[in-house]
């Protein structure tokens, strides 16, 4: 299992994003995302299930953002409870920490129960390949948030969030006002919205943001719609 993916050889790395994995997520459910990131020039660390040892993920975190030998800007993508974490080193104003992509926040309490292991990959996601390394990982979300991620003051930092419009365990109903920044919803997007069907659409808006991080949002977009 690899918890790092770098970019081409040749290529200049163009920043770093930095996973952090929401409940019972291992580093290798994010595989795919991290090699889809890093093939376009981005150097992708990985943590992962930050519930396990908060305060251990929240020092992880802060040391990668802190090495120098990482390229800026460096950028943290929280799904699940990784979200919190990356609130929470925001309202830190964590040194070295340059934006936020936030992808199905979850609300403070569990929004249905879970009855059974079929019903919670039913939820999470429709992807086939994804339901597939689920059942290898045995992620779960029977776990509890913790009260060391859920106090995430004002961010202040250009923030990305992503949430599926289908998502049973956080309905966006109740997450959408805790979203600070951008919020681009999926349709029919379930909770593990990096990993769903639409994630070569999810990972396109990732690197769209990240590159319109690195031109500055002063500077006039890249791609833009003409009507006729």
């Amino acid at each position: 299992m690899t918890d790092a993916y770098d970019e081409p050889a040749g290529i200049a790395a163009r920043g770093t994003v930095l996973v952090a994995a929401g409940r019972g997520e291992t580093a290798e459910i994010y595989a795919r995302f991290g090699r889809r990131i890093a093939a376009d020039g981005y150097r992708v660390r990985i943590l992962p299930d930050v519930t396990a040892d908060p305060g251990g993920s929240l020092a992880a975190a802060e040391k990668l953002l802190a090495d120098d030998a990482l390229p800026a800007p460096k950028v943290i993508v929280g799904p699940d409870a990784g979200a919190l974490l990356a609130l929470t080193l925001a309202a830190r104003e964590t040194p070295g920490l340059d934006a936020l992509i936030l992808a199905g926040l979850p609300v403070p309490r569990p929004a249905i129960d879970l009855l059974g292991w079929d019903a919670e990959i039913e939820a999470r996601t429709a992807c086939p390949n994804h339901r597939r390394v689920l059942g290898e990982g045995g992620a779960s979300l029977q776990t509890d948030l913790p009260a060391e991620l859920l106090g995430a003051g004002d961010v202040r930092l250009p923030t990305l969030g992503l949430h599926g419009d289908a998502d049973p365990i956080s309905p966006l109903g109740e997450a959408r006002g805790r979203y600070p920044g951008t919020l681009v919803t999926i349709a029919g997007g379930r909770h593990d919205v990096l990993n769903d069907v639409s994630h070569r659409t999810v990972a396109a808006t990732v690197v769209l943001f990240l590159e319109r991080l690195r031109l500055g949002a002063d500077l006039p977009a890249i791609a833009q719609v003409r009507r006729p």
